[in-house]
């Protein structure tokens, strides 16, 4: 048995603590939060809560810890548990500006302690085959890639002020999911357009952005966010793995290849049936089939064996430092209104 804590009880931190307690491999050994309704919850389900994260540290000596506090404290909860040798895993976005992301990254390195960031997509089946169907050149040369994240965020959700100004839309919020999505199956980003409106809502802060990527290995790509369409064109929606959302099959990736063509999270690849065949051909369809596991109960797996020593993390806080980066890029491209590469980001 591994003894877990976690840092922070919101929505996403009970979650954690939920799926905890569901693996036999694992023990919450403390829950720590600041909120007074933390203690009540804590009591039913009968973790040990605390309202100081550094006296529980000390005082529980976990095995691992699971950091979901807001954005701007990741750097302060993540440095003391690296500074007990305790290692972490961090919610997205592994900080909230590339600067602060680094000082977690070089004290990882430096202490070998290690951080696996919570981007649970790439622990979901799909995600998952279609970088293994890319890299073994299933499409052949991958040529260019589009994405969509098309959703009809409630009137309710903002009447939070935040979410009604800078910082509180789509780019920064969601968009950070698709870059790593990104990244992971076709690789680095090496720099980015993008176009954003407020037309729908009126609001301080874009309600649409229109992107432009070009990658490292010369790939291109174009990807469309909304949070004012009514859609079922996201993965929440399509892949069936993410919480509190229905299920309701479709895509929202597509790559292109010079022999093939995948949509994701349907699975359809498509290709010619022989040599020689070009686009007045028939193509033939095929369902790739998945191992039919589950994002979240993967992604505690995968951390129960980076804590035990068995694996290195599927995203490293250097890995989550780059998409980060290249999110960021993303919302000065539109702000300055010119591309903008993540290198001048890192820099």
């Amino acid at each position: 048995m591994l003894r877990l804590v976690v840092i922070g009880a919101g929505l996403i931190g009970r979650e954690h603590c939920t799926l905890i307690r569901e693996h036999p491999g694992a023990d919450l050994a403390g829950l720590a939060d600041i909120s007074p309704e933390t203690g009540p919850y804590a009591k039913e389900i009968r973790a040990p809560y605390f309202s100081d994260f550094e006296r529980m540290l000390d005082e529980t000596n976990p095995d691992g810890a699971i950091v979901a506090v807001p954005n701007k404290l990741h750097v302060t909860a993540g440095r003391a548990c690296l500074s007990r040798g305790i290692p972490c895993l961090v919610e997205k976005p592994i900080a909230d500006t590339v600067q602060s992301a680094r000082e977690l990254v070089e004290l990882s390195e430096r202490s070998e302690i290690p951080i696996l960031v919570g981007h649970h997509r790439r622990h979901s089946p799909d995600v998952r085959e279609a970088r293994r169907l890319v890299e073994a050149g299933a499409l052949g040369e991958l040529v260019a890639v589009n994405g969509m994240w098309l959703a009809d965020k409630p009137d309710d959700y903002f009447k939070v002020e935040w979410r009604r100004s800078p910082g509180g839309g789509p780019i920064l919020i969601n968009l950070i999911h698709e870059i790593d999505c990104l990244r992971f199956i076709v690789g680095e980003i090496a720099s980015v357009r993008a176009f954003t409106s407020n037309a729908a809502r009126g609001f301080d802060v874009e309600d649409t952005v229109s992107i432009a990527l070009r990658f490292e290995n010369g790939v291109l790509g174009s990807f469309l966010m909304s949070d004012a369409v009514a859609s079922p064109y996201t993965w929440e929606v399509t892949s069936g793995q993410a919480l509190y959302f229905p299920y309701q099959p479709g895509d929202c990736y597509f790559f292109a290849g010079r022999n093939g063509s995948l949509a994701v999270p349907s699975m359809d690849l498509w290709r010619h049936d022989g040599v020689d065949m070009a686009w007045q051909d028939p193509l033939s369809r095929q369902r790739i089939e998945l191992d039919g596991s589950r994002t979240y109960r993967n992604q505690i797996e995968h951390f129960l064996a980076v804590v035990s020593g068995g694996e290195i993390p599927i995203v490293t806080a250097r890995d989550a430092m780059m998409t980060l980066a290249a999110t960021l890029a993303v919302e000065t491209a539109a702000r300055e209104d010119r591309t903008i590469t993540v290198q001048e980001m890192l820099t």
